[in-house]
């Protein structure tokens, strides 16, 4: 890959559970060259595997998830991210990947008809 990448926080657990849809987002999590981290991906997968396996495994995870370019929040992106019609961290989420002229990698519904978007819709079960 050439372009840079934000993989929304769904993605990464997709991908550190090696679940049947990790291979959408390996791609883009592997080109750490070209990998853009908001911090609040790795806050919201942080606290996600702390409470589901403990401190040592998300302490494991936040570290691998450091291999990519990581972006602090700052005024600026603040302020961005407050014009986008989304919950909070996806708004964030979404500014840090328009801030980086990246594409964002999610299965989130809330992105699926924004711009640089790169989305895969989570399989309805019956």
């Amino acid at each position: 890959m050439s372009t840079a990448n934000v993989v929304d926080s769904s993605g990464w657990l997709e991908y550190l559970a090696n679940s049947d849809r990790a291979s959408l987002f390996a791609s883009a999590i592997e080109d750490t060259g070209n990998l853009v981290v908001p911090v609040i991906s790795i806050y919201e997968v942080f606290k996600k595997v702390l409470r589901e396996h403990g401190e040592d495994a998300a302490l494991q995870i936040a570290s691998m998830m450091q291999a990519g370019r990581v972006v602090d929040l700052d005024i600026t992106l603040t302020l961005e991210a407050a014009r986008h019609p989304l919950p909070l961290a996806d708004s964030i989420i979404y500014a840090v990947a328009m801030q980086h002229d990246a594409t964002l990698w999610t299965q989130d519904e809330h992105f699926k008809d924004l711009p640089n978007v790169r989305y895969f819709p989570k399989q309805q079960t019956v």
